[in-house]
């Protein structure tokens, strides 16, 4: 049995199949994040889910692909702990863009690949290999235009009295937006990314009104600036999108970077379907 995981802080798809490619199971469970997770919640979230725990001596191959696994470290980390969890498996991981790159790039082809989720990241695959020029120092000091930094700009710009009223009152009641619950979730609850990119549902429900608009366009303005054009290549090679934020405000996306004479190739929400090809072949 191949496992298969997809994911982000938010959430991870797991599916299982066998040597045909067949579909064995599907579940979904927290994120698993080992930047913002300890060993004993990952577990917690593993046993969470029946699935996962009642088949975990029938996994012969994990692959997981996943937010928070951008360093030798964090791999190494996890992968200790998926080996305790699956003792008779083979143990992948990898970072989240290999998987975005395996969904949406054609065999043997060169893309820029970009993840616009609760996190975001951006990188250059070269037919073979996977090229990163600015590792991600996380939610706090990168992941411009994800779902977690959308969530603060709305947040900040309400308490600093920047919203206008009629959004504000439409945020009030979307949210509970006490101070003591947003600094809880923030500082007392693991995964305060993920809580932050809860807001940005609201960003997108409201993209039209002319404060959102604003925002929406400073970001991928300063996505583009500061990360697809650190690559040479993003002048000739199509670029790929992977995450929520990227599918839902997808047009908004083309129009940037048509502005930009840059080619947006493949924009989908999530990669988990893209993963069972390519592991039914490899």
């Amino acid at each position: 049995m191949k496992l298969l995981v997809d994911s982000g802080s938010t959430k991870a798809d797991w599916i299982a199949i066998d040597d045909a490619g067949k579909v064995l199971f599907t579940t979904q469970s927290l994120g698993v994040n080992p930047e913002v997770l300890a060993k004993d919640e990952v577990i917690a979230r593993l046993d969470d889910r029946f699935d996962i725990s009642h088949n975990k001596k029938s996994v012969t191959h994990l692959y997981f692909y996943g937010a928070g696994c951008g360093t030798e470290r964090m791999r190494s980390f996890l992968a200790a702990i998926f080996k305790d969890y699956f003792p008779n498996a083979n143990i992948s991981v990898n970072e989240d863009t290999y998987a975005a790159v395996y969904a949406t790039t054609p065999k043997n082809e060169k893309a820029v690949v970009c993840i616009l989720g609760t996190g975001s990241n951006c990188s250059y695959f070269d037919g073979k290999e996977l090229h990163q020029k600015v590792q991600s120092l996380g939610y706090i000091a990168m992941d411009d235009c994800s779902g977690n930094r959308f969530g603060r700009e709305l947040i900040r710009a309400y308490y600093f009295g920047k919203m206008p009223q009629n959004l504000a009152t439409a945020f009030e009641k979307a949210h509970d937006l006490e101070p003591d619950v947003i600094k809880h979730n923030l500082y007392k609850e693991p995964n305060p990314n993920a809580y932050l990119a809860t807001f940005a549902k609201f960003l997108i429900q409201h993209k039209d009104d002319a404060f959102c608009k604003k925002l929406i366009y400073a970001a991928m303005e300063d996505f583009v600036e500061l990360y697809i054009k650190q690559y040479d290549e993003h002048k000739t090679v199509p670029v790929h999108f992977i995450g929520s934020i990227a599918f839902y405000l997808r047009e908004e996306l083309k129009e940037v970077l048509e502005k930009h004479n840059i080619k947006i190739g493949n924009v989908l929400r999530r990669p988990i379907d893209g993963l069972i090809a390519y592991h039914s072949l490899n």
